[in-house]
């Protein structure tokens, strides 16, 4: 696994997504190493070839599971209908001390119902319930769910937003925030621990709510925060 803070690799698990697929060519345009997953080779490598072109950066494509074993902090940016799925077929690879980045917000369109709406989590977030199907020593962080897929898309707009990150341990928060803060536009706020994910989520649908209504991909700016580093 590699941590070299200059060329860091970074996989995104479910990554031929929109939200996947954005940050695979914001993260590759930084000069990080992006390694997509997907549970389909060929779809993964498709995804990768195509990010890379757009970018100018290295990007390759492999399965979850092998995409999943060559870094310490590894990003899951599936929808939540997929998250468990996901979760459970990981189980095997993920290892004691990687951190897992959990994208997922529970809207309700996961069961047909409305992306403006969530649906209740008896664990109270998606990133908790990730945190529990994950295996012992594995952490969850959640992080990037008002972040727009499209609006990362367009590499020629920077997306000017903040990105809160929720986690139990600074530490970890910390090595995560390095990663988006890689992206030109997206300053990483912390925003307390897992449990205020819950919080966090329910930005998204609001987000949705507002971005049908002004057709745009608005993200969320928090103001009056002090110069420093609040992981350290």
């Amino acid at each position: 696994m590699s941590d070299n803070q200059s060329s860091p690799v970074i996989p995104v698990l479910g990554g031929t997504g929109a939200l996947g697929s954005g940050l695979a060519k914001r993260w590759a345009k930084s000069g990080a190493e992006v390694i997509i997953g997907s549970r389909d080779a060929g779809r993964a490598a498709e995804a990768a070839r195509k990010a890379a072109a757009e970018s100018g950066g290295v990007v390759t494509g492999l399965t979850n599971q092998e995409a999943a074993r060559m870094a310490e902090v590894i990003f899951l940016t599936v929808p939540f209908r997929n998250q468990s799925e996901y979760m459970t077929n990981l189980r095997e690879v993920l290892r004691e001390g990687q951190i897992l980045v959990d994208c997922s917000v529970p809207l309700a369109a996961a069961i047909g119902g409305k992306a403006t709406r969530t649906i209740g989590i008896w664990q109270g977030s998606a990133a908790q319930q990730a945190q529990e199907m994950a295996p012992d020593g594995v952490t969850v962080v959640s992080a990037l769910h008002t972040v727009s897929g499209p609006g990362l898309a367009d590499l020629s707009v920077e997306p000017g937003e903040d990105v809160p990150i929720c986690g139990d341990r600074k530490e970890d928060k910390a090595k995560v925030a390095r990663l988006i803060g890689r992206i030109e536009g997206l300053r990483p706020v912390n925003a307390g621990s897992l449990e205020t994910s819950r919080i966090v989520e329910q930005l998204t649908p609001l987000l949705i709510s507002i971005n049908i209504r002004y057709k745009t991909h608005a993200g969320v700016r928090f103001t009056g925060l002090p110069e420093g580093d609040p992981f350290s």
